[in-house]
């Protein structure tokens, strides 16, 4: 059984209680269930995107270097990098660039709402149209079996199955088709009740002071239908709620019944709230103070992984390369 998992997330700034429950805990489970996992700081695909501005992406690889560690991931367990010290993602996308059919870029749903979204980006770039060929790049160059994804990210998967196929067919046997891991995550809106993203300025960050938590969870979004505490509240269509279901389960049900039955209202709600969360994230923030102060110990961790990466890499492009002819002498 191939138990290769390879992800990544690009360093656009520190990382927020979206991606923790969105993908950091549940790669944590990966590791610590035995899988052969690659987790990668993914700078490349930052510059298909944000090509005009990438001053700060040294800043932000170590952001999100601190934020995969303290989150739970160990360098002892994961192989954890930054892509473009592994110059062989760059050399097996371009491989990949040569056979792939363009149409199967331009029908991409994820590359169409893109270009849709972020219009204030000139993306008619080679770049951002090959996108999908570099993840498949990524990860293909280590074999992996599976990846874990949300299910927004499906599409670009399914076009690396495509891809693994298509050299599969053309040069022989070479690289394993993998399988989309989805998990049940759930959807944390931001502060402002829309989809967390430090675009809208609506993110609690895993950073984040116990002070600035409770300055943000004070301004949350509640309820709309409740105007006056007296007021009975809607627990199901707060977002307050789900927050509080997250990270303090254990009175959920109890703040429940009491915002039904008007007994406390939503200030109250949200200051218990800030607590909550503060010290729910403690640990993390703890551990990435201590990562801070130290980051040569940060790269010496991202140099290990990058040389653990690339011995599995040069072994893959080895391969790709007597299969493509591309071997000489």
């Amino acid at each position: 059984m191939n138990r290769n998992i390879l992800s990544g997330m690009r360093p656009t700034g520190p990382l927020h209680i979206g991606h923790l429950f969105g993908a950091l805990a549940n790669w944590k489970k990966l590791q610590d269930e035995g899988y052969n996992c690659f987790y990668m700081i993914a700078d490349y695909h930052a510059l298909s995107t944000e090509y005009a501005s990438m001053g700060n992406v040294k800043n932000y690889a170590e952001e999100v270097a601190m934020d995969f560690i303290a989150a739970g991931l160990n360098p002892e367990k994961s192989t954890i990098f930054v892509q473009s010290m592994v110059p062989e993602h760059a050399e097996l996308h371009l491989i990949f660039s040569m056979i792939v059919p363009t149409p199967w870029l331009e029908r991409n749903p994820v590359y169409k709402e893109q270009k849709k979204q972020l219009i204030a980006k000139d993306l008619n770039t080679y770049g951002f149209l090959g996108y999908p060929v570099l993840q498949a790049a990524d990860i293909l160059l280590y074999k992996a079996g599976y990846v874990p994804i949300g299910i927004d990210q499906a599409p670009h998967v399914e076009l690396t199955r495509e891809i693994a196929k298509r050299f599969n067919y053309l040069y022989g046997e070479t690289f394993p088709v993998p399988e989309v891991l989805l998990t049940e995550t759930p959807k944390i809106p931001g502060t402002d009740n829309r989809k967390m993203s430090k675009s809208y300025n609506n993110c609690i960050y895993l950073k984040d002071t116990p002070e600035i938590i409770r300055e943000k969870t004070g301004k949350m979004f509640t309820d709309p239908k409740r105007i006056y505490k007296k007021d009975p509240g809607h627990p199901k269509t707060c977002p307050v709620f789900t927050y509080q279901k997250l990270f303090n389960a254990g009175r959920a049900g109890e703040i429940e019944r009491d915002c039904r039955g008007a007994v406390i209202g939503c200030t109250e709600c949200k200051k218990e709230l800030g607590e909550m969360l503060a010290l729910y994230l403690k640990d993390i923030r703890d551990k990435r103070h201590a990562l801070a102060k130290d980051r040569k110990a940060l790269w010496n961790i991202l140099n290990t992984g990058a040389e653990k990466a690339r011995k599995t890499a040069l072994a893959t492009m080895k391969e790709a390369r007597i299969k493509t002819g591309l071997k000489y002498g």
